[in-house]
């Protein structure tokens, strides 16, 4: 009989792999995707500077479900070095492309269930809508449990996800703070209600950027939590 686990990833790999190339949505030409691009970007740099994190020389740091690498190639611009950057994704043509562009990163093909690395490796793990995208409560856990091995004491993950699921998308589910507390016991967790809903942003941003902005500030229509999660030492 098939194991749940690896159900889950076929479906995983089924779901994404029907998303080739960048769709004119996703496009940063797309003046809506372009704002929630700075939006993104401007929290990260915030929440890596609120927690010690100012200066990324040195620090090792792995993308889960890295995709392309494009989430990797901004931390170069951030001050990391490529020689301490790692990435991990179940799609092959996407690893191939990250290669492509970035070879002096390293990219490898795996489930983050099964992380190819020794204990307390990294002190910094990007997990970019990467729990959302999983419904077993039990790969969820397991995955939790595997990014706490390789993490080191006093690391961090860096975490974008949503928290409300989205009633027409059945390969999806948000992460409350309730779970992402169950998922990482005994972590310390700094994270914040950010970037607006993609509903919201792709309509208004076309017409006024400045209202989207001030929404934002609202908190109430942004539905990710942003922010870090930090292993104690």
């Amino acid at each position: 009989m098939e194991r749940p686990a690896k159900r889950e990833i076929e479906r995983i790999r089924e779901v994404y792999g029907k998303r080739t190339g960048i769709s004119p949505r996703y496009s940063l030409f797309n003046s809506g995707e372009l704002y929630a691009y700075q939006q993104r970007e401007r929290g990260i740099i915030q929440a890596l500077k609120d927690s010690a994190f100012e200066s990324l020389s040195g620090k090792r740091i792995l993308d889960l479900g890295c995709g392309n690498g494009n989430i990797l190639r901004d931390f170069l611009r951030y001050g990391a070095s490529p020689r301490n950057l790692f990435g991990i994704d179940l799609l092959e043509d996407r690893l191939t492309t990250a290669k492509r562009i970035c070879p002096n990163i390293s990219f490898i093909l795996g489930s983050g269930e099964a992380l190819p690395h020794v204990d307390r490796t990294f002190d910094l793990i990007i997990c970019f809508t990467v729990f959302s995208s999983i419904l077993d409560d039990e790969i969820q856990k397991n995955l939790a449990e595997e990014v706490l091995r390789v993490l080191k004491e006093g690391g961090a993950i860096l975490w974008l996800d949503f928290f409300i699921s989205h009633p027409l998308n059945p390969d999806t589910r948000g992460v409350s703070k309730r779970r992402i507390r169950a998922l990482f016991p005994n972590c310390q967790l700094n994270l914040t209600r950010s970037i607006l809903a993609p509903i919201i942003y792709r309509r208004l941003v076309p017409y006024s950027w400045l209202a989207a902005l001030f929404l934002e500030k609202l908190k109430i229509f942004n539905t990710y939590y942003l922010g870090l999660i930090t292993k104690p030492k």
